[in-house]
């Protein structure tokens, strides 16, 4: 979602926060700003639309100053204009703001009341008119930023910048991620470690509640209570944070293509030589009596698909959970559950809140996450992380299945806990899983006839998939991929419900995809199928080459996948879904890496 990048340095601050801002883009924006303090004076210029706006305004009227603060925009509170822009301002301070403040009709009338003219429609605008105040009633700025955190009810990220004050910058967080970077006589501020890496390797996090005063030669951190604590530093590994596309067209196009290595590599980081799991402490299932998994989006989907898993290969009861609707429906839990959360960025704000309201109350919590260091990591009782590497575009491709694989291991786990599984058995499907990385370049390697078949979808304006067993959760999981990137209308269904109303869609123009492996459902699938083609629907039948030489006759569009082992299918046929909607997305000429109104990191509910 938003970003935020504040520099206290020693040279020229706009074109370091520029180029922060930009490895910044994947979040998702619709404007930027950046401000800064120069001979004791703040000034700032704001842009909408993309980064290159901002600075092509910086290239005719510069912003001098060695302190400063940037920030890229995703729309909540007010359309996206250059007024509802950050940073925002009031009198000596400027403040860059990620998150929600739920109480600000409630300030906002407040400091109307004493004839506060607002500039904006944000909600962000009444943090910095809070601050102005205080500090016109005689604070200082940290009391008066103090001050102002305390009157704020919500989620947020925040960054101070004050007249008159070129060594300070002040940083809050509440339910949004915050960074701080050390440097050799600079200090910085970012909403994670990407925007950070190119200045320094040495980040500590920001804990719930902490408010943090920089200057270039401290910082200095207090907690929520006020009590001065320390963030320990560590060294990030610079590798990790590369953000290119090594000659690849999109983000999107490089991480569909690196699926094969990160798939290795995450089973190596997993899995012995001898065939045996290598998980963290902690990971034990077998008193737990039901297992939880809570996500959102596309995690939520991957749990979809790790029910089936859990339930057949361990005989665990399993009750998946948008995260968002999780905590609002009072979820009866029990000391014998295990809660799994799972998040790609690791600051999810729905998945956070969720797994905040477990603790204490489950046996305990297991986080899947990408990013090691990120709240949800740090929260939870064991992390597990995924090992898919900085995943840039907003429409998740190697994350979906390294947390595939990651969940698949998991229920490997639970089947031997339990129990259901024997030392054989668990090496044979470690080896199934060793084939995996394989059987996707397989499958990668149909990238031209995927292109062919997405040049027809891109003539649509609805598109259905279907599939049975976990192929469902895949079809809800292509049809995600294509309406984010592409803006086609799509749904996804179990392919058994499409006579009991999804079939009254079907059309000549309603291209219909069926996901079907020649497994055990197969035969009920193509039945299903077979009803969509007595309606005249157009229909992408992809399976493989025995499903098709059996069944894909009639279908207007074939696509072979590799025959590949049940537990590894989804991940397979999660390659076509998601070249499909890339290539259609390349015909219909959006933004693929960056599609509107979309955001990378999720951090307000």
């Amino acid at each position: 979602m938003c970003g935020i990048v504040g520099v206290l340095g020693n040279h020229e601050v706009s074109p370091i926060i520029l180029n922060a801002l930009k490895r910044l883009e994947y979040r998702g924006y619709d404007s930027a700003g950046i401000a800064t303090v120069n001979d004791g004076r703040l000034d700032r210029r704001r842009a909408v639309g993309k980064l290159v706006n901002l600075s092509d305004l910086l290239v005719h009227e510069p912003l001098p100053g060695k302190a400063g603060i940037g920030h890229t925009r995703w729309a909540t509170h007010g359309a996206p204009t250059v007024s509802n822009a950050h940073p925002h301002a009031a009198g000596p301070v400027m403040v860059v703001h990620n998150g929600i403040i739920e109480n600000f009709r409630t300030l906002r009338a407040e400091l109307a009341e004493d004839g506060v003219n607002f500039a904006s429609d944000t909600d962000s605008e009444v943090i910095v008119q809070l601050t102005a105040r205080h500090l016109g009633q005689g604070l200082g700025p940290v009391e008066a930023a103090h001050a102002t955190l305390a009157r704020l009810e919500g989620a947020f990220a925040l960054v101070f910048l004050f007249e008159g004050e070129e060594d300070l910058l002040i940083g809050a967080r509440r339910g949004s991620p915050l960074a701080v970077g050390l440097g050799d006589g600079e200090v910085y501020l970012g909403s994670d470690a990407i925007a950070l890496a190119p200045m320094t390797d040495r980040i500590a996090y920001l804990e719930e509640g902490d408010m943090a005063v920089l200057r270039r030669g401290s910082v200095s951190v207090t907690d929520q209570a006020g009590r001065p604590v320390e963030r320990q530093a560590t060294r990030i590994q610079m590798d990790n944070y590369r953000v290119d596309k090594a000659g690849h067209r999109h983000f999107m196009a490089k991480e569909i293509a690196e699926q094969p290595a990160v798939l290795r590599g995450a089973l190596e980081f997993h899995v012995r030589a001898d065939d045996t799991l290598d998980l963290p402490e902690g990971v034990d299932f077998s008193e737990t009596g039901r297992l939880v998994l809570v996500a959102c989006g596309t995690a939520y989907l991957a749990a979809q698909v790790a029910k089936y898993w859990f339930e057949q290969i361990a005989g665990l009861p399993v009750e998946c959970d948008i995260a968002s609707e999780f905590r609002y429906r009072d979820p009866v839990l029990t000391p014998q559950d295990t809660a799994i959360f799972i998040s790609q960025s690791g600051e999810t704000a729905d998945t956070l809140a969720a797994l905040r309201h477990v603790q204490g109350r489950v046996a305990r919590v297991l986080g899947v996450v990408n990013v090691p260091t990120s709240t949800i990591a740090r929260e939870s009782d064991v992390v597990l992380p995924i090992q898919a590497g900085p995943e840039i575009g907003v429409a998740s491709t190697k994350a979906f299945t390294a947390q595939l694989q990651m969940l698949a291991l998991l229920a490997l786990k639970a089947g031997r806990d339990r129990g259901r599984l024997d030392a054989a058995g668990l090496a044979a499907h470690l080896q199934t899983l060793r084939s995996l990385p394989g059987f996707v370049a397989q499958a990668l390697d149909r990238d031209g006839e995927i292109a062919r078949i997405a040049a027809r979808l891109s003539e649509a304006t609805d598109v259905l998939f279907l599939g049975r067993g976990p192929m469902f959760p895949l079809a809800l999981e292509a049809a995600l991929k294509l309406k984010e990137i592409t803006y086609i209308h799509a749904e996804g269904y179990a392919s058994g419900e499409l006579k009991h109303g999804p079939i009254a869609l079907i059309e000549p123009d309603v291209p219909v995809v069926v996901m079907a492996p020649r497994d055990r459902l197969f035969d009920k699938t193509v039945s299903n199928m077979q009803e969509v083609l007595a309606r005249q629907g157009p229909v992408v039948l992809i399976s493989d080459h025995a499903g098709l030489a059996e069944a894909g006759a009639e279908a207007q569009h074939r696509l072979a996948m590799p025959t590949v082992p049940d537990l590894i299918a989804p991940m397979v046929y999660a390659i076509p879904a998601q070249l499909l909607a890339y290539h259609t997305a390349v015909q219909r000429g959006t933004d693929v890496d960056q599609p509107r109104n979309l955001a990378k990191s999720v951090t307000v509910e």
